[in-house]
């Protein structure tokens, strides 16, 4: 069988060279039907893009594959300049990839992966059924990122998000809030299914029932945590308190707070995984899980190097350690003052 070509696969997805080359090269003015259509085309025909004309280097040796899962969740800012920076003091620099969710994009990239023969891969893959067995028969070695898959088993660096959520809900606990809400994430990705289980973990230690109508699974993102906040205020018996499960739907969830003049904690206690920057900026500040991103990053590159070090060295698992941040939210402030 002959190498596929580009225009092998403009002529399989029906559309010209250039839209092709528009699509490898990210451009924004492809139509998403066109994109789709295109990347799907390269998957089944295993068109491998010729970048050796495109760029300077002459071996990708020291260089590695990021490939992270939403470049606008601010959770990665610090986990990527942790990767960067480790990568730098080993003389190594990084490529980034962002596939929005998206498990098509992410399988372009991981062929962009193997044509590029980056010398290792970081990856924040799209569910926990991910299989990335071509990759590694191939000679690249693979790091899981912040998720862990079902289906492959290699090194991982992640929070204990089970206990993460255990310290936010149980803190709620012990504020005496009993009808306590959850905003979660999806359940086909390990920190969403994680997360629900601290949630469970914290209400089963306490003695108290799991009541189904508190909590609310969506998808991480912001539109996601203000549809499901909105269902919540507007139920006939609103939660006390709620533990929303990642950072961008803290923020939806906040803004439904506002539109409905809900006061936060004296209406509803509030408390968000994922301490950002801004957590201590809010009316009021927020009470938030802190993930160390940066150490996430960091830890990511120490594995993968001892991983090209030894390439039969047992599967290592490092799990970091979050915190829980105290501030105004989740009522703790009020209650000390009465």
């Amino acid at each position: 069988m002959t190498t596929p070509t580009l225009k092998d696969v403009a002529d399989h997805a029906q559309v010209s060279r250039a839209t092709v080359s528009r699509v490898l090269n990210n451009n924004p003015s492809v139509d998403e039907d066109l994109r789709v259509r295109v990347l799907e085309s390269i998957r089944l025909l295993g068109y491998q893009p010729n970048r050796a004309a495109r760029r300077l280097r002459a071996s990708s040796s020291d260089v590695l594959g990021l490939i992270i899962s939403d470049i606008e969740n601010p959770f990665f800012i610090s986990v990527v300049r942790g990767v960067e920076d480790s990568a730098y003091a080993n003389h190594m620099s990084v490529v980034l990839c962002n596939t929005d969710e998206d498990p098509v994009k992410q399988r372009m990239y991981l062929s962009v992966m193997q044509a590029e023969r980056v010398a290792g891969l970081i990856i924040s893959p799209t569910n926990a059924n991910e299989d990335f067995a071509e990759l590694r028969q191939v000679g690249i070695p693979i790091i899981l990122l912040d998720r862990r898959t079902d289906k492959f088993e290699t090194d991982a660096v992640s929070i204990d998000n089970v206990g993460g959520a255990y310290l936010a809900v149980k803190h709620l606990i012990d504020l005496g809030y009993e009808r306590i809400g959850m905003i979660g994430g999806s359940p086909h990705l390990t920190t969403g299914r994680e997360r629900y289980e601290g949630y469970r973990k914290a209400l089963h230690a306490a003695g108290m029932k799991i009541d189904e109508k508190l909590i609310k699974v969506g998808n991480f993102k912001t539109e996601s945590g203000y549809a499901l906040a909105k269902e919540f205020i507007t139920s006939p018996q609103p939660p006390r308190a709620i533990f929303v499960a990642n950072n961008l739907m803290t923020l939806g969830t906040l803004r439904v707070l506002r539109e409905h003049g809900v006061r936060v904690p004296q209406d509803i206690a509030l408390v968000g995984f994922d301490d950002m920057p801004w957590s201590s900026e809010l009316c009021p500040p927020l009470t938030a899980v802190s993930q160390p991103t940066y150490e996430l990053g960091q830890e990511t590159v120490q594995l993968l190097l001892r991983r090209l070090a030894d390439s039969d060295a047992p599967i290592r698992t490092v799990t970091l350690q979050p915190r829980l941040v105290i501030r105004e939210s989740c009522g703790a402030v009020l209650q000390s003052r009465s």
